[in-house]
């Protein structure tokens, strides 16, 4: 019996992973067939390997994703928790809280500001729900001393691409900004609540067919052109991000192969007023997978410009960064404060959205009656 190549060095997993990771834009009928065409591998090729990787791990998830900045309120949260407890924190926000998404205990190679908070999450809450109430239960919950809620006012480049970026040079970078996406919320129709919600579950190695929508469809009682029609309706009001296969790209894979071995949080103080054009320009280059206009405080030198770049060499992520420096300080935008975070043990799953788990989650974790 022919076993199937899964590691993501495979060329063909390679060619595949390159489009699957992020060039899937919005939601598509098929979003295989996408896939294929765009790769140059055949359907059923695409469909037998991405099951393959997600059966064995290689791929941790393949979902539609939505812009969650324009579902539900959301921040990078940066949290201090005392030693011995951050292990037991991070573990907490991993397993028992659906509104954290990446979770990650992150380092810096020096003492600087900031230095001090070692546990960093997303947080997404529903629309007309409060971050401070759910930041402040999290405290609660997990001995955690103090947080720093940094939602996004803008957002630059949202995206992943592992294996296309990997032969990416210092410098690479697109021939104008990057625009800004603003994170004003949508409003959604309880119909379009119900395929959105359907939309953005995990599919299973089964669901790796030419049409994964038409069983979707049918578990709402929904005629398939209907459900594509609303979906299409969501990708109109831009709530749909991209489709896309995951890699496990911290985690090595049963072969020892690792996607990535670095990641760094980047941070950026430029002068206020200028954070548009500032956050265009780092966004601009091909390297972020996140780009975004948070506010740090003075407990983050005044950081306003945050992004991620991944690597699986430290230095050749350090050369990605003195290149975006030299970019900003050869047009002329000062930067007063810069550093980077490192991140070690991390967990990455999709944050909840659901109106009705946020409820549900708060009344079965509400501290007892004094």
């Amino acid at each position: 019996m022919q076993t199937i190549p899964v590691e993501h060095t495979d060329p063909i997993n390679a060619k595949i992973l390159a489009v699957s990771e992020d060039l899937v834009a919005g939601f598509q009928r098929e979003p295989f067939h996408v896939i294929a065409e765009k790769s140059g591998v055949p359907l059923d090729t695409v469909l037998e390997r991405i099951r393959a990787m997600l059966e064995a791990g290689i791929i941790r998830r393949v979902r539609q994703t939505m812009l969650a900045t324009k579902l539900a309120h959301g921040a990078l949260v940066a949290w201090k928790v005392p030693e011995e407890k951050l292990n037991a924190a991070f573990d907490f926000m991993a397993k028992e809280d659906p509104f954290s998404g990446h979770v990650v205990i992150r380092s810096t190679d020096t003492e600087v500001s900031g230095s001090g908070y070692r546990l960093w999450t997303t947080l997404k809450v529903p629309v007309g729900e409060s971050l401070d109430e759910h930041a402040t239960a999290l405290l609660r919950l997990t001995g955690a001393t103090e947080y720093l809620l940094m939602p996004a006012n803008g957002v630059f480049a949202l995206g992943v691409g592992h294996i296309r970026r990997r032969a990416l040079e210092p410098g690479d970078k697109a021939d104008e900004p990057a625009v800004m996406m603003n994170t004003v919320p949508a409003d959604l129709s309880p119909e379009e609540w119900s395929v959105l919600l359907s939309l953005k579950e995990e599919l299973a190695p089964d669901e790796i067919v030419p049409n994964p929508w038409e069983a979707r469809a049918a578990r709402l009682g929904m005629p398939l052109e209907r459900y594509c029609e609303i979906a299409e309706a969501l990708n109109q009001k831009k709530v749909i991000g991209r489709f896309s296969t995951f890699l496990e790209h911290v985690k090595p894979s049963s072969t020892g192969e690792r996607v990535t071995r670095f990641n760094g949080l980047f941070h950026w103080a430029v002068p206020k007023g200028r954070e548009i054009e500032a956050g265009g320009e780092v966004g601009r280059h091909f390297c972020m997978t996140h780009c975004y206009w948070r506010e740090g405080g003075p407990q983050f030198g005044d950081v306003n410009i945050m992004g991620v770049v991944h690597g699986t060499e430290k230095d050749r992520v350090l050369e990605h960064k003195a290149a975006i420096d030299r970019h900003l300080d050869s047009i002329g935008i000062p930067v007063s404060y810069t550093n980077v975070f490192w991140g070690g043990r991390s967990e990455i799953k999709p944050s909840e959205i659901s109106p009705q788990v946020y409820k549900d989650w708060h009344r079965k974790m509400a501290a007892p009656p004094a």
